[in-house]
């Protein structure tokens, strides 16, 4: 029985066998165990929601218990009881019921168990309305997001085309799948929530690593390929709950032992699907939980790409000529070029174009609170390897996967395999000119808006160097400010820069300290260096 949130039709669940619970003093008999169907139905007339008990067979329904004073208890995997504490509502004397419930395996008694708890929920916020529409009051992802944004990204990733796009990202989907595979231990007999479960492949890795019952919440319609796609894996299909929703607005029946989500986006952040997993875990994660992945980190360099810089300035070119058909366009050159430099430009570049040695800001996905999110801050502080012209910011993020068997991360940097996210560079209009062995010091500054991204504040300033270089001040002071929601997507694979005579040789890869995929070679996140520049949220 597939579940969904929100106008959810009426439901009708199949019982391997229902018996009414007489009490002592019950002068009839109690009702035979037999196969039988039970049905949700909204308002029955009395301003109360029922449960409807019937017969395989029969037209006419044998009980009927109102869901406003009903209660649900689970005896075993595939056996409940339900109680009415006031069955005749409508009529001035009631007695309590109670009716023993035989599923006919362990899926259909979560799936009855979850339904049973949304309809009670709709009843107790006063949801007694056809065709079960939810009162129209704001979610928290609603107050925070504006609503054609949250469209227009549920329409996206509601696509087949997007979904292949990210399954054969195999480096992504590769390093999942090992994450999870290599770490059974912590999978085996859990209840697992895949929060933003997309085509549900996450949920289905999670059922092969022995996972007894995983939730995969969708909330786009994307859901229903879930649906089809587990369905034809029966193997592993009937240990997994598709649930249509957002994770601020549903409700699950148990808590989860694990959460597994992919809610990366360019520059780790964008999207805002990071706040989404805090959530998630604040109301579904167990005490002593884990989270896959636990942790991500940001990663930034100064780098230095003469070809880059000319390419941006060169797309306003088009905004100085002086007689376009007998207009001139000059007045808006200014306001093109500056437009350019707002866009962050998202690709894949050589590592040798950093001009020094990255630093990076943590986030701990089990500890980070959802408030955190909404503004990040990070001061910078890099010692130039080379002299050259800086053109700006680099940068890129990795995942930690902390398996209690294997350590396992994800990485986006320049050099590694490439990932559908590529990395990203915040180009400044302004270059900076740098020796090598000056300090470069600087702010990246992000703030959450609701169209689901940020604005990005960048700041970069070259010190005095050489002798008497710690009385110094500033030189050179470059900044601009940047929409992620609006990156220059020029993503084509990293080429090999020829390097102008005239241009300092810049860091060579082995200067460059990337993280690889290998967990054996990956450090522990409680042992994670604090480097310049970097701490955790």
């Amino acid at each position: 029985m597939d579940v969904s949130v929100g106008q959810r039709q009426l439901q009708e669940f199949s019982l391997a066998s229902v018996s009414e619970l007489a009490s002592s003093a019950s002068t009839s008999a109690s009702t035979a165990s037999l196969p039988a169907i039970a049905h949700f139905f909204a308002d029955c007339g009395c301003g109360s929601s029922q449960l409807r008990l019937q017969r395989e067979n029969e037209s006419s329904y044998f009980a009927s218990l109102h869901l406003a004073t009903s209660h649900l208890f689970k005896l075993g995997p595939v056996q409940s009881v339900c109680v009415d504490e006031c069955s005749n509502a409508c009529n001035e004397k009631s007695y309590s019921r109670a009716f023993t419930l035989l599923f006919n395996k362990e899926k259909d008694s979560r799936d009855f168990h979850y339904s049973f708890e949304q309809w009670k929920k709709d009843v107790n916020q006063g949801s007694n309305l056809p065709d079960r529409i939810i009162p129209s009051s704001k979610s928290k992802f609603d107050e925070k997001i504006e609503s054609s944004s949250a469209k227009m990204y549920f329409h996206y990733y509601g696509q087949l085309l997007h979904q292949q796009n990210m399954l054969q990202d195999y480096v992504r989907t590769g390093t999942y799948y090992a994450a999870v595979m290599e770490n059974r231990d912590d999978f085996s007999g859990r209840v697992v929530v895949d929060v933003g479960a997309g085509s549900g492949i996450l949920s289905l890795f999670a059922a092969q690593a022995g996972a007894k019952h995983v939730y995969a919440v969708e909330a786009s319609e994307m859901a229903e390929y879930a649906r089809k796609l587990i369905a034809g894996n029966p193997h592993l299909g009937d240990r997994i709950t598709v649930v249509k929703g957002k994770v601020e607005e549903i409700e699950l029946p148990e808590k989860a032992d694990i959460l597994i989500s992919e809610p990366m986006g360019t520059l780790l952040v964008n999207e805002r699907m990071l706040e989404s997993y805090v959530i998630a875990r604040d109301r579904f994660l167990a005490p002593e939980g884990k989270m896959f992945p636990a942790a991500g980190r940001i990663h930034m360099a100064p780098f230095s790409d003469e070809y880059l810089f000319v390419e941006i300035a060169n797309k306003a070119l088009f905004w100085q000529q002086a007689s376009y058909y007998g207009v001139n366009l000059t007045p808006l050159h200014e306001s093109a070029f500056q437009g350019n430099y707002s866009q962050p430009v998202v690709d894949a570049f050589d590592p040798r174009l950093l001009v020094a040695s990255p630093v990076f800001h943590v986030i701990d996905f089990t500890k980070v609170k959802e408030e955190d999110l909404y503004e990040i801050d990070i001061p910078l502080k890099f010692i130039a390897a080379v002299g050259t012209r800086v053109h700006g910011l680099a940068c890129w993020f990795d995942v930690l996967f902390n398996g209690s068997t294997v350590q396992r991360w994800l990485t986006t940097a320049p050099g590694a395999p490439t990932t559908h996210w590529y990395q990203l560079r915040c180009v400044l209009s302004q270059p900076l000119y740098v020796m090598a062995g000056q300090e470069i010091t600087g702010r990246l500054h992000m703030i959450a808006h609701n169209a689901q991204s940020y604005t990005i504040h960048l700041t970069l300033s070259t010190k005095m160097w050489g002798p008497g270089a710690e009385q110094g001040g500033i030189l050179q002071t470059s900044s601009g400010k940047l929409d992620l929601k609006e990156p220059y997507y020029r993503m084509s694979q990293s080429q090999a820069y020829t390097v102008p005579q005239d241009q300092h040789q810049s860091l060579q890869p082995q200067d460059v300290n990337i993280p690889i995929h290998d967990t054996e070679e990956s450090e522990p996140l409680e042992q994670l260096p604090q480097n310049s520049g970097s701490h955790f949220s």
